[in-house]
């Protein structure tokens, strides 16, 4: 979306001219004929930078700029036509960007307004980093899970296609959803990440939505929300099973709109916001037992994604294993080596805690074991008895992870059933034959399932 411009001039000329330039470098601007005026604009609008005369009848420039640095955190770049460097100086240690003398220079101006709106969008950039963390780098494993997993999301990642990501605590969600980010064409700005199972109630709206100053006791200036932040870019709503019924109607209706209005604001924000979700609760599940709106699941659910159980990729473990040393050993633990035993015994581990139980574990063994090499003793002191000879892990073929039984079993019976007749040609009676089944009850399974018959 274009960024918006506020111009706050007294004098109607150089209003009209910045708007008109403004307009032909694809910026949407709007003006206010004094400060006053300027402090109410916003409050109301979404504003991205702000050019700001000194000399004005009423509040002069630099009170206004005092204000505006308090309550904004927005570049400000002043303007005047009786400018001194005492008047320069005093305003740029007052916060603005930059200062520019009237008769104001068309290339000058719109340099410093690229500028300052570069600026402004590296910060909150930075931002986002030190609230979100630094993303982890890539998705490790080689197993025939992890390989679909990965061709799925080479598929969706450069569309804006929503994805709801499903799987296990500790499987790595927002590992894919980082993943999903950066490879798409809204990585050049941060992904922003909310978890909402971690947000209160009665302060969702707020943490989503933002507000302005004095909506709620404790409100003393106005706050973006995830939506602003995430505006041009990817918002990750992890845990997503976890929300308040209350609160999922909220998100819903900006999920479908994708419009809203701050809490205590009246004026109504459009974003540009690609939406992943996560959860590791079977939501369909979920709907039926009231816990979960229908119409949410199926607006997030336009992607499946599934990220499989460690259990399910044993093989992947030697892999993890290489990567966790290695990113311990460069924060001065020291580099440490796990034998071929300890390997096997931690691929027969059960792991209920995925690849986050993994990741610690080794974590504590590089800590705590003494010597170069981690063997199967060490690992033992840890895990405890790891069966000799477990039964292997069967992995669960990804379109019926989340299914209930009963779904499971018909879509089985379904595409069973169709491939068998089609061997044999549509012929109901070889079929029957061939499956050890009674051909009147064949008939009555096709009957039932639907299936159409040459």
């Amino acid at each position: 979306m274009p960024d918006t411009i506020l111009i706050i001039d007294d004098e109607a000329a150089i209003r009209e001219s910045l708007a008109g330039i403004l307009v032909d470098e694809g910026f949407v601007p709007l003006t206010a004929a004094s400060a006053e005026e300027g402090l109410q604009v916003l409050d109301e609008k979404n504003i991205s930078l702000i050019l700001l005369d000194i000399w004005m009848p009423g509040m002069d420039g630099l009170e206004a700029l005092r204000l505006i640095k308090q309550r904004f955190s927005l570049p400000v770049i002043m303007i005047s036509g009786h400018g001194t460097i005492e008047t320069a100086v005093q305003a740029t240690r007052n916060g603005a960007f930059d200062f520019i003398e009237k008769p104001l220079s068309y290339d000058k101006t719109i340099l410093s307004i690229k500028k300052g709106l570069q600026l402004a969008q590296l910060e909150r950039d930075n931002q986002l980093l030190r609230e979100n963390g630094p993303a982890v780098a890539h998705l490790i494993g080689n197993s025939p899970l992890m390989a679909h997993l990965r061709q799925q999301i080479e598929r969706v990642a450069p569309t804006d296609a929503w994805v709801l990501i499903r799987g296990g605590h500790g499987t790595g969600k927002e590992l894919v959803a980082q993943t999903i980010h950066r490879h798409s064409l809204r990585s050049k700005h941060p992904m922003v990440a909310v978890n909402c199972a971690a947000i209160p109630e009665e302060l969702i709206e707020s943490e989503l939505f933002g507000h302005v100053k004095g909506a709620f006791t404790g409100a003393t200036e106005n706050k973006k929300g995830k939506f602003d932040q995430a505006n041009g870019s990817t918002l990750f709503l992890d845990e997503i099973g976890d929300m308040s019924q209350k609160s999922q109607a909220k998100v819903l209706r900006i999920l479908q709109e994708q419009k809203f209005e701050r809490v205590g604001g009246s004026r109504t924000i459009e974003v540009d916001v690609r939406v992943l979700a996560a959860t590791n609760k079977n939501l369909e599940e979920e709907i039926e037992q009231g816990h979960f709106r229908a119409d949410l699941f199926y607006r997030l659910n336009v992607v499946p994604l599934v990220v499989p159980d460690l259990a399910e990729r044993r093989e992947d473990i030697p892999l993890l294993v290489a990567e966790f040393v290695k990113q311990f050993s460069h924060k001065g633990i020291g580099w440490r080596h796990f034998s071929a035993d300890a390997l096997d015994m931690l691929q027969r581990h059960h792991w209920p805690g995925n690849v986050r139980e993994l990741r610690n574990l080794v974590e504590r063994l590089v800590i705590m074991t003494p010597g170069e090499e981690i063997g199967a003793e060490d690992v033992a002191l840890f895990l405890g008895n790891v069966p000799l000879h477990p039964p292997p892990a069967q992995p669960v073929d990804p379109m019926y992870r989340h299914l209930s039984f009963k779904d499971a079993r018909r879509r089985f019976e379904t595409d069973y059933l169709s491939a068998k007749i089609e061997e044999n040609d549509g012929n109901i009676s070889k079929t029957a034959e061939q499956i050890g089944m009674e051909r009147s009850h064949l008939h009555k399974k096709v009957k039932a399932l639907g299936i159409a018959v040459k």
